[in-house]
């Protein structure tokens, strides 16, 4: 019989049935993490392609105001109109360097009578929670260039209070403003010179950062592999073991059929008297006979 015939046992199938399910999940593992790096790559290429590129009028890159497409994130758009300081509002607990505070949401009616919602900066908090002081949007018709980005939504759970919004939600925006709104994409307005230094602050500049992605897919991948090795190592030891045991087994074996051995259910002979003894048995009998005379 094979050494490795305890291999087909159902203790061995139900072992080499886990490792199994364990490589699966761990190759699971593995691709979300290239799929995440994927994401963080292409995000990478979209900073690269649109951060700094020239502006485009807004009414170019979003022709339909509903419409936005991920590939346009961060891709520089110029408006010509006026603010809405009247409608303006601010988004709390928004993070920036450590620090929790709002950002500031202005609408932004273009030539065409489109509202265009324009995120001016973020200030910080002052010690009762509330929005500290920060300088109002300019007044009459300016020209300004934003960077687009993605709509947020409204989350569940979380309401307005006032002018204090949960989220950018551009469809209660639009609610508020009225009229023709953008509610596909808002704008980061791009600041520059000394106005970058003063509240709102200017969006910091996202970083060019894929991440450990790669790294934890190769680890997670590893760590399949090592399972079935770890299989391997478990019985090559049981085989060991149990080669150990069947040369013991042998051995007690031929021991117990080695000639000269007692045979099991045969009488021991009785060990022969040494010859010594014999020859004090006759001299008894000798001095036996003499005292007969």
């Amino acid at each position: 019989m094979s050494e490795w015939s305890f291999l087909r046992s159902p203790r061995w199938a139900g072992y080499l049935a886990l490792v199994i399910v364990f490589a699966i999940a761990c190759c699971a593992l593995g691709t979300w993490q290239l799929n995440r790096r994927a994401e963080a790559l292409a995000e990478v290429a979209r900073i690269d392609a649109n951060y700094d590129a020239e502006a485009i009028p807004v009414a170019e890159a979003l022709p339909d105001p509903d419409g936005f497409d991920a590939d346009q994130r961060w891709q520089v758009v110029a408006l010509a109109g006026e603010y809405l300081a009247d409608e303006e509002v601010v988004v709390r607990n928004r993070p920036l360097q450590g620090s929790s505070g709002f950002e500031v949401i202005t609408p932004f009616r273009l030539d065409d009578g489109t509202v265009f919602m324009v995120n001016r900066g973020w200030i910080a908090q002052d010690s009762d929670g509330r929005p500290s002081e920060y300088a109002a949007p300019p007044a009459g018709r300016v020209a300004v260039e934003a960077r687009l980005k993605a709509g947020e939504g409204r989350i569940a759970g979380r309401t307005s209070t006032g002018n204090e919004l949960a989220t950018i939600d551009l469809d209660e925006l639009s609610d508020r403003v009225g009229g023709p709104t953008y509610s596909g994409a808002y704008g980061l307005l791009v600041v520059r010179g000394d106005d970058a230094d003063e509240p709102p602050l200017a969006a910091m500049r996202p970083a060019r950062d894929e991440g450990p992605h790669l790294s934890y897919a190769l680890q997670w991948f590893v760590f399949a592999l090592l399972g079935f090795v770890g299989l391997a190592w478990a019985a090559n030891q049981e085989r060991k073991g149990l080669a150990e045991a069947s040369a013991g087994s042998h051995a007690t074996t031929d021991a117990a059929t080695a000639p000269g051995a007692p045979v099991s259910g045969t009488p021991a002979r009785a060990p022969r008297r040494p010859k010594r003894e014999r020859k004090d048995a006759d001299a008894d009998l000798e001095d036996e006979v003499l005292d007969r005379r």
